[in-house]
């Protein structure tokens, strides 16, 4: 009898030790799909924002790009035309999205300008703020040949003027840095953006632009 119960304690002792060992078990492979869950999402997480660096690099790298492509045009033609290349610049940049919008992709138009003659422009969409907000309309847009020719046209509007008033610039011609020429452009009725003129000189000063000025 007491062996019996001998052996029964050393068999109960067994299944405990068993027991023991597939809890332990159990609990380092639950452990392990825990942090191999949490390593799998921390690398998406790593590849996700490594993408997105790249991303805004290659953005960045785009941007500096358009910029030196324009710069010595802008100076070449706005010194003939006494305005300040910074501003020329920094408008191209914002109002063509660097040279990535479908204007100045397909048609060097840089500044968004419109036209009534319809075998040198092209039907397009764009928004305009209207009365307080943005919204999109359907314009006819001026088709150049390059970049400088839509320049050399931007900067003869400012010297010329519009055909209902020749004096429309005369502000953005007065002014002699870019931070007036920048309010001059808002006050002279040139963008409907009330933002324009701020949007222009952080550009300028993010990018450096005012040193094409000198």
């Amino acid at each position: 009898m007491a062996a019996h119960r001998k052996k029964n304690k050393q068999t109960l002792i067994i299944l405990v030790k068993v027991f023991g060992i597939l809890v332990i078990c159990m609990a380092l492979f639950v452990g392990f799909r825990y942090y191999r869950r949490q390593a799998i999402q921390q690398e998406q997480i790593r590849q996700e924002q490594q993408a997105q660096k790249e991303a805004a690099e290659k953005l960045e790298r785009q941007r500096k790009q358009f910029i030196k492509t324009i710069a010595p045009v802008a100076q070449k033609v706005d010194k003939s035309y006494d305005l300040l290349p910074s501003i020329t610049i920094a408008q191209a940049c914002l109002e063509s999205n660097y040279g990535q919008s479908q204007l100045a992709q397909k048609y060097n138009n840089l500044f968004g300008v419109k036209s009534s003659n319809k075998y040198t422009s092209a039907v397009m969409t764009t928004k305009e703020y209207t009365n307080g907000k943005w919204v999109t309309v359907k314009g006819r847009f001026q088709i150049y040949d390059s970049y400088e020719a839509a320049i050399r046209a931007h900067a003869r509007l400012f010297q010329n003027g519009t055909d209902w008033n020749k004096d429309q610039y005369k502000d953005v011609k007065a002014a002699k840095d870019y931070k007036s020429q920048a309010k001059a452009l808002v006050t002279d009725g040139y963008a409907t953006d009330p933002d324009y003129a701020t949007k222009l000189i952080d550009l300028i000063e993010q990018y450096k632009l005012n040193q094409y000025d000198q």
